[in-house]
C-alpha cells in the first residue's frame, strides 16, 4: 500500500511550529513511518511537486505568496494550516492595523521602496485557499499535532475542541486570572491547549483563535463582575485577533 506523500511549507512565520514537530522525538518516527515526507525545507533538501498532504506554516503577506499557495493547494488533496500564523494570521496581522507604506518605512528605512520588499495585508491561509484541517496555537501542541495527523490518515474528523479555554481551566481547578487583576481571553478562545498559559501563571493571549460560537453574554458577565468593559477585553484581543471578525 502506497503511503500518503506529505510536504511541509513555510511562509511568514518563525518556524516554531515546525520545531514542535521535530520535538516529537520518538513519536515522530511512528508518524514518519505512516507517511512519505517528500519536502520539508527545515529537515531535508529534497523537493517534490507531487504530494497528497500539504502542511502550511505561516501567514500570507505578499502577492507572490498568494500565487505560490494557490499552486500548492492545486497539487494537494488535503491542506492543513499549522499554527496561529496559518490558522488566523497570527501576530503578523498586527501589521494590518497600520498604513502599509508606514510599515515598510518603519521596517526597511531608506530601502522601503525597493520592489522586492513589496508587502500586502496579512492573511490567514484560509483567506486565500480552502483549508481542510487546522492545528491551532503559537506554537502548536505536539500531542495535538499527532492526534490530528493520525485522525486524518484514518479518514476521521480531527478532535479539535469547540469550547473555550475556561472549560479546561476550571477542570484543572485553576484560580481565575481575573482574580489576579488580569484580563484573560479564556472565555472566548478555543480550547485544546490544556489551558497552558493560565496553568502556568499567565492570562490566555488568544493564540488558538476564537471558539466558533463564543458565549458573548458570558464574556460580558465576566467583564461586569470584575468592573471591566467589553472595550477592555477587545484591547487584549489585538495581539492575535487583529482584523478578525468577532461579535463582542
Amino acid at each position: 500500500m502506497t503511503k500518503p506523500r506529505v510536504a511541509i511549507f513555510d511562509f511568514a512565520c518563525c518556524e516554531g511550529c515546525q520545531l514542535q514537530i521535530v520535538n516529537l522525538e520518538e513519536e515522530i518516527l511512528d508518524l514518519i513511518g505512516a507517511v512519505d515526507v517528500v519536502e520539508w525545507r527545515e529537515a531535508m533538501s529534497e523537493q517534490s511537486h507531487e504530494y497528497d498532504i500539504a502542511i502550511i506554516e505561516g501567514s500570507i503577506t505578499r502577492p507572490e505568496d498568494e500565487k505560490r499557495l494557490q499552486i500548492i493547494r492545486s497539487r494537494a488533496k488535503l491542506l492543513i494550516a499549522l499554527g496561529a500564523c496559518a490558522t488566523i494570521g497570527g501576530v503578523n496581522k498586527l501589521k494590518n492595523n497600520f498604513d502599509l507604506k508606514e510599515v515598510r518605512q518603519c521596517v526597511y528605512g531608506k530601502d522601503a521602496d525597493m520592489p522586492h520588499l513589496n508587502t500586502a495585508m496579512t492573511k490567514a491561509v484560509d483567506e486565500v485557499v480552502q483549508v481542510d484541517a487546522y492545528i491551532h496555537g503559537c506554537p502548536i501542541d505536539r500531542k495535538e499535532f499527532g492526534l490530528v495527523i493520525r485522525a486524518l490518515l484514518l479518514g476521521k474528523k480531527p478532535p479539535i475542541p469547540d469550547y473555550p479555554v475556561c472549560v479546561e481551566c476550571k477542570a484543572k481547578e485553576n484560580v481565575c486570572r481575573y482574580e489576579y487583576g488580569e484580563i484573560c481571553l479564556g472565555p472566548i478562545i478555543r480550547a485544546g491547549c490544556g489551558a497552558r498559559c493560565p496553568s502556568n501563571g499567565f492570562r490566555c493571549f488568544g493564540c488558538r483563535g476564537y471558539v466558533d460560537n463564543p458565549n458573548v453574554e458570558a464574556a460580558r458577565e465576566v467583564m461586569d463582575k470584575y468592573g471591566l468593559t467589553v472595550e477592555d477585553l477587545k484591547q487584549k484581543m489585538v495581539l492575535f485577533g487583529s482584523k478578525q471578525e468577532h461579535t463582542l
